[in-house]
């Protein structure tokens, strides 16, 4: 038993001279946060504070439509046609079919209010109304 303690104990003071033989590691210096933030006091988001670029505003577009039938979008279309909006139908094809949208022209954008929507809407069971970017026509949905 006394040899055993005997070669735990030298391969304890082996290990610990091997460890020893390996650089020490050095703490970081850690500035003080005062210096860190070199004078500014707010924290304010990447696209607010001009860095990297201005970034311009990306266009919206505004879609009318998710019908499944080609006459209610046909009917739709007309009726803006009527009040003197340019629009233009699109077809998205889905899983359970075709869904049929109206793209508001941009210049007309402004003559689609929500008294007209809210028009539209009751005409128009199933009208959806959607605003998104016009970069990511691909899925309306």
């Amino acid at each position: 038993m006394r040899w055993l303690f005997l070669l735990l104990l030298m391969l304890n003071i082996f290990y610990y001279l091997w460890h020893q033989q390996e650089a020490p590691l050095r703490a970081k210096e850690v500035i003080p946060l005062s210096m860190a933030r070199s004078g500014q006091q707010d924290i304010r988001l990447l696209s607010e504070s001009g860095v990297g670029g201005a970034r311009e505003p990306k266009p919206e577009c505004q879609y009318l439509g998710g019908f499944t039938k080609a006459d209610d979008i046909k009917a739709l279309e007309q009726r803006l046609t009527s009040l003197d909006i340019r629009a233009q139908y699109h077809v998205q094809q889905s899983a359970g079919g075709n869904v049929y949208w109206v793209q508001i022209n941009p210049e007309s954008r402004r003559l689609v209010g929500e008294e007209l929507l809210g028009q539209l809407t009751h005409d128009f069971a199933q009208l959806k109304n959607r605003v998104i970017s016009c970069e990511g026509v691909a899925d309306l949905d």
